[in-house]
């Protein structure tokens, strides 16, 4: 939006003294307080990505204080790109952005998103509203200073510089361009973060997630900024820093200066994703402190992906067990809740996973956590109960089926990743003979984070002719997240690899297989397979291998379920104890030497553990 234009309906004079804005002269107690159990609420990122509506956010903060605030959710976080009138699903409108911007280089609320902003009011009704119900109020921002306020040389508020003096270019954000680094030090820097939270204090605000902060490059110059802009204003606004995963040598930084910050890159309904968890928890679990929580990313339960980023509309991919599993982990680590479907659609089932009093105080009151066992098929950890001497176990089973035995295979790519020199391969081999034909994309042996690929124009060939693949039915079809799509990339948008858009072709997302039965007479495969575009500038993911098979390439499938024994001499019971399950609030009875519960597979229990009186 054309900064004169927004003059005529910005109304300048938001003065804090209306709403108890004191400056610096206000002491604050230290901000870890205003944290002082993990955050729990809703982001508005998984059903809506950068779309989200005013009537939308309502909608959802009516059914937290109807339904979830009385189990200690309040939080309701407005998330990216609030400030452009014409975004759009799946990625974001980068071509001709109708950005709103006020006088001082601050965007400010689309009016046709957010109607109670109009006249210069930002999001204060918003927020007044949220509060009336008392909740609390969230927004997402990105790191820096608006492009188009350096490009209009936009004066910094109480200074006599511009956005010009405290701007470079260096490490602009790779996958969104709205913004430029702020230089630390430079005059008139920390005053454009201050006259930032100035606002945002005005409005109201309780929460704060900023982005493009932590990861790939952590910005500790900028975060020791946003820290003093924050304090500065009095008011608690809680500090979130992404994305993930927060490099672990700045960890003591980060504890220091934010209320949480990020584990992993952008978490979806994706077991993969789900069960690295485990490991990234354990490596960040002596960094919780109070009111300072490694934060495993947002709950992708509930009816999710209606105007998202990832995936089309739907229902969570997790199973039950593995909602739970997520529920219990995230629970047992103490990670704070931000819950990412919109909560007007929840069955009875996920409002289940969210108001389960039991889980929940082993969220907030649980001390001592830490992991008792990891290995490839089970997990558990244990936390205490404070001042009774009682304990709390989280037992898992996570065995899989070895999905794919890449010896099997008649053709392997390699390892293609952002930073090969090439991101994509054309094959032509021999499948004579041949009854089934497996397209299998692996996650290259990391994470699955943004391991979006491409089989393009795959084709059968015979001494008649050619046969496009995606004429075919396959047998069944998985992808890491979402379902494969047919001429489309993972995303729903067009497949492009090295830059050339493609009509026809395989979207998948790590880890894949497609099973086809093979029609008689063909003797050849041929297809280009890639990395799909939409990944390659992300700051995670982008590594994977692309594998043909003519036999099934997975292993048997593990059992349904398993005992999994936990020696109770170990962890502080000797004698007799009374084991409860915290889930269902039944009394499991009486135990001693060794609890052994059967956890289904991909699923989790939680216990409570009580010394028998003698």
């Amino acid at each position: 939006m054309n900064l004169h234009k927004l003059k005529k309906t910005f109304f300048p004079a938001l003065f804090f003294s209306l709403i108890g804005f004191n400056g610096i002269s206000q002491k604050t107690k230290d901000f870890h307080s205003w944290a002082a159990t993990p955050p729990m609420g809703w982001n508005s990122w998984d059903c809506f990505g950068p779309t989200v509506t005013e009537a939308e956010v309502k909608a959802n903060a009516d059914y937290m204080a109807q339904y979830l605030k009385p189990y200690g959710w309040d939080y309701i976080v407005v998330d990216i790109r609030w400030y452009v009138g014409n975004d759009k699903a799946h990625g974001y409108n980068e071509k001709d952005p109708d950005y709103v911007i006020d006088q001082y280089g601050r965007f400010m609320p689309a009016v046709n998103r957010f109607p109670s902003a109009a006249g210069g009011k930002g999001f204060k009704p918003l927020a007044d509203y949220l509060h009336s119900k008392g909740l609390k109020f969230g927004i997402h921002i990105m790191r820096g200073i608006p492009v188009i306020a350096v490009k209009q040389n936009i004066p910094i508020k109480g200074t006599n510089l511009t956005a010009r003096d405290i701007y470079s270019d260096k490490d602009q954000c790779s996958w969104l361009h709205d913004m430029y680094t702020i230089v630390p030090g430079k005059p008139g820097a920390q005053e454009y973060y201050n006259s930032l939270f100035e606002m945002y204090a005005s409005w109201g605000l309780d929460f704060v997630k900023i982005d493009d902060l932590s990861s790939p490059i952590y910005f500790e110059g900028e975060i020791d900024m946003i820290r003093k802009a924050i304090n500065r204003t009095g008011r608690k606004i809680v500090l979130s820093t992404s994305p993930g995963e927060t490099p672990i040598a700045h960890a003591d930084h980060v504890q220091k200066n934010a209320n949480m910050w990020r584990t992993v890159g952008d978490f979806w309904d994706s077991w993969g994703q789900l069960k690295d968890h485990f490991e990234v928890f354990e490596r960040w679990n002596k960094w919780r402190a109070y009111g300072a929580y490694p934060d495993g990313d947002m709950l992708p339960l509930g009816h999710i992906g209606i105007r998202a980023e990832r995936g089309d509309p739907r229902m969570t991919a997790f199973t039950k067990e593995e909602q739970y599993t997520l529920m219990t982990l995230w629970s047992i680590f103490k990670s704070p809740l931000m819950f990412g479907g919109n909560l007007p659609d929840n069955d009875p089932f996920t409002l289940s996973l969210l108001t389960n009093k039991n889980v929940l105080k082993v969220l907030n009151e649980s001390t001592n956590n830490k992991p008792l066992f990891t290995d490839k098929n089970k997990a558990a950890w244990i936390a205490d109960e404070p001042k009774t001497g009682a304990k709390y176990l989280a037992v898992f089973n996570t065995a899989d089926q070895k999905l794919i035995t890449e010896e099997k295979a008649i053709w392997n790519s390699g390892l293609i990743a952002k930073n090969s020199s090439t991101k994509s391969v054309t094959l032509e081999i021999d499948i004579r003979g041949a009854k089934k034909l497996y397209l299998v994309v692996t996650d290259g042996g990391d994470k699955t984070d943004w391991d979006h690929a491409d089989w393009i124009e795959p084709t059968l060939y015979n001494e008649k002719g050619a046969t496009k693949l995606t004429d075919l039915k396959w047998v069944k079809a998985t992808s890491g997240w979402q379902k494969v799509k047919i001429n489309q990339s993972i995303s729903g948008n067009t497949l492009t690899v090295n830059g050339i858009k493609y009509d026809n072709g395989i979207g998948v997302h790590a880890n894949s297989i497609i099973e086809y039965d093979l029609p008689e007479g063909y003797t050849r495969f041929k297809t280009t397979v890639g990395l799909d575009e939409a990944c390659i500038g992300q700051n995670t993911g982008a590594t994977v291998k692309f594998l043909v098979f003519t036999e099934n390439p997975s292993g048997p499938l593990p059992p349904a379920n398993e005992k999994i024994a936990v020696d109770l001499k170990s962890i502080g019971f000797p004698d007799k104890c009374v084991i409860t399950d915290l889930w269902s609030g039944k009394e499991v009875g009486e135990f001693s030497g060794e609890f052994a519960p059967v956890i289904n597979r991909h699923g989790a229990g939680l216990y409570k553990i009580v010394k028998v009186s003698k």
